[in-house]
């Protein structure tokens, strides 16, 4: 999978997901599977509980099915994610 501003725009839920930095000490670590979204939070499966996340504190690593992993900041995947599949991304790399 090529890393492109294409997948900012895709659906996480399901994804397996970390939180490698962020604003918020206790959510550093954090690893699991996406279960919700909303505009500014991802819920993820950690331990057996549902962690909500602040996306705009927070930088991810996404693991797709393909086995890639893929460094996401959460300010680049703000909003829902049925308006973010709409929203046009300008490639800033």
């Amino acid at each position: 999978m090529n890393v492109t501003p294409a997948v900012a725009q895709m659906e996480f839920i399901g994804l397996k997901a970390r939180v490698v930095k962020s604003k918020q000490p206790s959510y550093k670590g954090i690893e699991g599977i996406v279960i919700d979204e909303t505009r500014n939070t991802l819920v993820i499966r950690y331990k057996n509980e549902d962690k909500v996340v602040v996306k705009n504190v927070s930088v991810f690593h996404f693991t797709f099915p393909d086995g890639t992993i893929v460094e996401i900041d959460g300010n680049a995947i703000l909003g829902r994610s049925e308006d973010r599949v709409k929203k046009h991304v300008r490639r800033r790399w």
